[in-house]
C-alpha cells in the first residue's frame, strides 16, 4: 500500500503541472509574448487592452544609440548557420507563430538566416509575411521533384499493401505518401539543396512548434566551438511497426563499413546488447541543431544511399528521426551529441524545458519509490527507468 507521504508527493507534483499550464495558457502576459495577435498581423479582439502606456508615453531612444546597437549586432561573431523550415503555403499562419516566438526568444539579436523549402512555389503572400517578421535574411527554395517524390523504382503494389497494413494497425501517417516523402527528404536531401551550400549548421523548425524560454547564448556557436555535431531536446521510443527491418539494414551496412564507426560512439543509446538489436530510442528530429558537414560526410552519404536502396521509406514507414539518431550514435563520438536541456520547446504532444526535465526526474523518483513499495508488499508491480548520459547531461527518463 502506498504511504500517505508518497501520495502527498505525487499530489503536489500533479498540482504544480496543472498550475503551470493554467499560467501558460490563461495569464495575459503569456498571450502578449507568444500570441500572433500581439504582433498585429491579425485584429485584436475587443476585450484586449495593452498593459503598457501608449506609444506617445514611451521614451524615445537616441538614434545614435540605436545605430550603434544595430552595428554591434551586425558585427557579432556568428557561425555559418541558418534555420531550415520545410513548409507548404497553407502552413503560413503556423509558421508565423513559430517564427514570432523564435524571434522573441533568440533571433531578434542573433539574426540568423531562414531557409524555407517547399515542394511547390512559395506564394508572394508567404514571402511577404515571413520576411516582415524578421530583420534576418529569408531565402525561399523549391525542392526538385526527384528529391521529393516517391522514386520510380519503388514497387507501388508492394508499397500500397504496406500502407494498408499500417492503416489497419492504426499507425499515424500509415497511409501517407507525402509524409514518407518528407521523411526521406529530411533523411538524405535537405542538406544537398543549393540554398544550404553556404551553411555549416542548421536549426530545424517545424510549423506550429513553440519556443518558451529566452535563449541568451548562441547555440550555433556552442556547436561550433565545442565540436558538437548533433543537438536535441526530446528523446522518444520509435514505434517498431514502422521500422521492422531498419536495424537489419544498419547492421548490414556496418558489417561492410566497420571503419565508419567512431571511437567512443553512443552505440549504447540505440542498442542494449552491443548492436545485436535496436532498442527503439531516438532523438525527436523536429528539433535539431546539427552540423551539416556531418550529413555531407562520406559515412553518412553512403549510409543514407544504402538505406534508401532498401525502399524502407515506402515499404515500411522509416522516419528521419531514427535514421539521424542511429547515424549520430554510430558515426560521431558520444561527446559530440549535445542535450539542449535549457531550451523550452513544444511540438504536440510533447514539451521539453529545464523545468520539465527536473520535474520529470523528481516524479520518476517518487513514482519509482512508490511502485517499488507496492512490489515489495504485493510482489506484483515493478518499474524501471532508462537514463543515458550524453553530451551536457542525462536524457530525461524514457
Amino acid at each position: 500500500m502506498i504511504s500517505l507521504t508518497r501520495w502527498k508527493y505525487l499530489g503536489i507534483a500533479a498540482s504544480v503541472i496543472v498550475l503551470l499550464y493554467l499560467l501558460l495558457y490563461i495569464h495575459p502576459t503569456y498571450r502578449q509574448s507568444t500570441d500572433i495577435l500581439s504582433f498585429g498581423l491579425l485584429p485584436k479582439p475587443d476585450p484586449w487592452h495593452p498593459t503598457s502606456p501608449p506609444d506617445s508615453a514611451r521614451p524615445v531612444l537616441d538614434q545614435d544609440i540605436l545605430h550603434e546597437f544595430e552595428k554591434s549586432l551586425e558585427e557579432r561573431r556568428r557561425a555559418k548557420a541558418a534555420f531550415v523550415i520545410l513548409s507548404r503555403n497553407s502552413d503560413l499562419w503556423q509558421i508565423l507563430d513559430s517564427m514570432r516566438q523564435m524571434e522573441d526568444r533568440f533571433n531578434h539579436w542573433a539574426r540568423y538566416d531562414y531557409v524555407f523549402l517547399n515542394d511547390d512555389d512559395f506564394t508572394e503572400e508567404f514571402k511577404r509575411y515571413t520576411q516582415a517578421l524578421t530583420k534576418a535574411r529569408c531565402h525561399y527554395g523549391k525542392v526538385d521533384a526527384e528529391d521529393w517524390n516517391q522514386p520510380s523504382w519503388i514497387d507501388e503494389e508492394k508499397a500500397t499493401a504496406a500502407r494498408q497494413k499500417l492503416v489497419e494497425a492504426k499507425v499515424i501517417y500509415g497511409d501517407s505518401v507525402p509524409y514518407r516523402n518528407m521523411c526521406r527528404f529530411y533523411s538524405g536531401y535537405f542538406y544537398r539543396h543549393p540554398l544550404m551550400a553556404n551553411y555549416d549548421y542548421y536549426w530545424r523548425i517545424d510549423p506550429g512548434v513553440k519556443f518558451y524560454c529566452d535563449i541568451t547564448y548562441d547555440p550555433f556557436l556552442l556547436m561550433q566551438d565545442e565540436n558538437k555535431v548533433y543537438g536535441f531536446t526530446i528523446s522518444l521510443f520509435e514505434y517498431i511497426g514502422t521500422i521492422p527491418t531498419l536495424w537489419d539494414a544498419v547492421k548490414e551496412f556496418v558489417a561492410d563499413h566497420p571503419d565508419y564507426l567512431a571511437d567512443g560512439n553512443a552505440m549504447s543509446f540505440v542498442s542494449d546488447d552491443g548492436g545485436e538489436s535496436y532498442n527503439k530510442c531516438h532523438f525527436w528530429s523536429n528539433f535539431e541543431i546539427a552540423d551539416l558537414n556531418f550529413w555531407r560526410s562520406p559515412a553518412y552519404t553512403e549510409f543514407f544511399d544504402f538505406l534508401d536502396s532498401k525502399g524502407g521509406f515506402y515499404y515500411e514507414r522509416w522516419g528521419d528521426a531514427p535514421i539521424h539518431s542511429i547515424a549520430a550514435a554510430l558515426f560521431a563520438k558520444k561527446e559530440q551529441i549535445y542535450f539542449f536541456d535549457d531550451i523550452g520547446y513544444k511540438h504536440e504532444p510533447f514539451t521539453a524545458s529545464y523545468f520539465y526535465v527536473m520535474l520529470d526526474r523528481e516524479l520518476t523518483f517518487a513514482l519509482s519509490t512508490a511502485l517499488k513499495e507496492m512490489h515489495t508488499q504485493k510482489g506484483a508491480v515493478g518499474v524501471t527507468s532508462r537514463t543515458t548520459l550524453i553530451g551536457s547531461g542525462a536524457l530525461a527518463p524514457l
